[in-house]
């Protein structure tokens, strides 16, 4: 291990005004690159950046993989939290200072795509770059094939039941699942440790009905309309196969950035850091030469 590194699975969590955020803290303490802050989406957790942020380890770059409150954290936020795309945005941005991060690589997932949209578009002085793989954009807010379990899961007493639907495996893996989003086959242990905490607890369930209750396609396409103002290096890395996120959108996507690129990922789906990680990190690595 890397002098100053931060041992595997280790979690730490900090407090905050909204509640308390647990991380996973990789790479060397000591390292002088900027440092990587990863921002995951809707009923998933950090696990999906573990392969890469180990990959990053390895190249001698610090990273930070908080559980943000979307459905699959395990200890809830206050009672009174806002957990809008703005309220999320604020959590973000709390979370780097509190961290007293700066000049921050911020990649997001999914959901936390949109998140890091609305993030710089709330206040992006400690962000330094943006790293995007697939990801919600424009309308797209959430995909087409998710507006239902979306529509339901606004309602905390709709989402149990949802959630127990879920829990077979051929289920939670099928082509209205997880499935759709790997190209592989899924980790049935991770899939179900991001069905659960939700299944068990109400305070967690209330958390993610209250973001989707707040997913509105007009409010991040308004968003889009200022991404141009944002002039520092975008990356965005986008798996060709996605169906919830085809290339096209990846493409309007770096194309709305005065700064941005493209990178496709030949086969890639939603979940690209999970099975491509060294691709992403080699993006990543590369914007910290």
């Amino acid at each position: 291990m890397t002098a100053g590194a931060t041992p595997a699975g280790h979690l730490d969590r900090v407090r905050l005004a909204e509640g308390t955020i647990i991380y996973r803290a990789a790479g060397p303490a000591d390292s002088i690159l900027p440092p990587v802050v990863f921002v995951h989406g809707l009923l998933v957790d950090n696990q999906i950046w573990n392969g890469l942020a180990d990959v990053l380890a390895t190249r001698g770059i610090r990273s930070y993989a908080p559980v943000w409150p979307l459905g699959s954290h395990v200890v809830a936020m206050n009672a009174h939290a806002d957990l809008t795309p703005r309220g999320l945005a604020a959590i973000i941005n709390a979370f780097l200072a509190a961290m007293c991060l700066n000049d921050v690589t911020l990649v997001g997932s999914d959901t936390g795509g949109a998140l890091c949209q609305f993030t710089i578009d709330t206040d992006h002085r400690r962000i330094g770059r943006l790293v995007f793989t697939n990801c919600d954009a424009f309308d797209r807010f959430p995909p087409e094939q998710f507006t239902g379990l979306i529509r339901v899961g606004s309602h905390p007493c709709l989402l149990k039941p949802l959630l127990a639907a879920l829990q077979p495996t051929a289920i939670r893996h099928s082509g209205r699942g997880y499935g759709l989003m790997f190209a592989g086959r899924p980790d049935p242990a991770v899939t179900l440790s991001w069905i659960l905490p939700g299944f068990r607890d109400h305070a967690i369930r209330r958390d993610a009905a209250k973001l989707m209750r707040a997913m509105r396609p007009a409010d991040l396409l308004d968003v889009a309309t200022r991404l141009g103002a944002f002039a520092k290096p975008v990356d965005v890395v986008w798996g060709d196969a996605d169906e919830c996120f085809p290339l096209s959108i990846g493409q309007r996507l770096a194309d709305a950035f005065p700064q941005g690129k493209l990178t496709p990922v030949a086969g890639g789906r939603t979940f690209i850091s999970m099975e491509f990680p060294e691709q992403v990190a080699d993006v990543i690595s590369n914007a910290h030469d």
